[in-house]
């Protein structure tokens, strides 16, 4: 098994009362944060070490058009986007050392995000309420999960769902975009006159390496202590769309290479796509494959998730083995 790399441990290792719920001592750092409304219980949220925007947001990313993209290897994870058809692609090399994108595509603002812990990546519409909120992180997880905020009231949401949890967006829910995980050959192939993101500076980060190297094959997820999934391991991969009523592991997905539901439904698997949490180096990751989740030949919104996450959430769903 591989092992984690320090720095992983430097993010994740706190002093335990760190690590505790505390809104008290949480005010000091979120004085405009009104935690009279939650949803959610404070002690199920923690301290995962960095604090408030510890993990900077890219709020004014920088694109080059594909054809002029250096740096990714064909087989890299990006995140695929199109939107009034404008197409750009997010690679998790710069997601996985910043979590959220604030961007606008095709006239529309939106948050790209991804969460390590959980291997969750979801893109919102920042549209809400008459507001285009601006998307940051907490430095706190729920559920090995990314708490954000926003930046115009400073509530908190959860990424998995897309959903506010303290503060005054509390109950509200973001619109997750249809959007692709997929490698970066499949991007260009289906987007040549698209663009992808780089980076503003290239020393800001080891762009390009993984700092949870070994994650994926760890026997249990960090700062998580829930129920796990009864028939899959914890840090398999599951494939779930916004029903979340069920789910289907990846392997099972990858035997089939296709499954087709009653209702339209068809999730299609291909080989290429390195995993992000494998390798120190992601591009030397292990292969998980391509997803796809379409309904009457267009893509709709889908996730390929941890299953311990997956179960976290929604325990009363079913995931399909076999």
């Amino acid at each position: 098994m591989k092992q984690v790399l320090p720095a992983l441990l430097l993010f994740f290792i706190v002093p335990f009362g760190a690590a505790t719920a505390n809104p008290s001592y949480w005010k000091s750092e979120w004085p405009k944060t009104d935690f009279t409304k939650h949803s959610v219980a404070f002690e199920e949220i923690l301290s995962g070490g960095p604090p408030k925007d510890g993990i900077p947001s890219v709020d004014n990313p920088k694109f080059v058009p594909v054809a002029k993209a250096q740096d990714l290897t064909d087989t890299e994870p990006v995140i695929g986007l199109t939107v009034n058809g404008v197409s750009k692609a997010y690679p998790l090399r710069i997601l996985i050392w910043h979590e959220i994108v604030n961007d606008t595509i095709g006239g529309v603002p939106v948050s790209v995000t991804f969460c390590p812990l959980c291997n969750t990546a979801v893109v919102y519409d920042r549209r809400l309420d008459g507001k285009v909120l601006d998307f940051g992180t907490t430095g706190k997880l729920r559920n090995s999960d990314l708490v954000m905020y926003d930046r115009q009231t400073e509530s908190w949401w959860q990424q998995f769902l897309g959903q506010g949890i303290i503060g005054e967006m509390t109950g509200k829910t973001l619109k997750a975009m249809p959007a692709r995980l997929e490698s970066w050959a499949k991007f260009k192939a289906r987007a040549p006159q698209g663009q992808v993101q780089v980076p503003r500076s290239k020393g800001m980060r080891n762009y390009g390496g993984n700092p949870y190297a070994g994650y994926d094959s760890l026997p249990r997820p960090f700062l998580y202590s829930g129920e796990m999934p009864a028939n899959v391991a914890p840090l398999s991969r599951v494939v779930s769309t916004l029903d979340r009523s069920q789910a289907w592991s990846l392997d099972l997905l990858r035997e089939k290479k296709e499954i087709r539901l009653a209702d339209g439904l068809i999730f299609r698997w291909t080989p290429g796509q390195n995993s992000a949490l494998d390798s120190a180096v992601i591009a030397k990751g292990s292969d998980v494959g391509n997803v796809t989740a379409q309904r009457d030949g267009k893509d709709i919104p889908y996730f390929v998730d941890f299953a311990f996450a997956f179960h976290a959430f929604f325990p009363k769903a079913t995931i399909h083995s076999n």
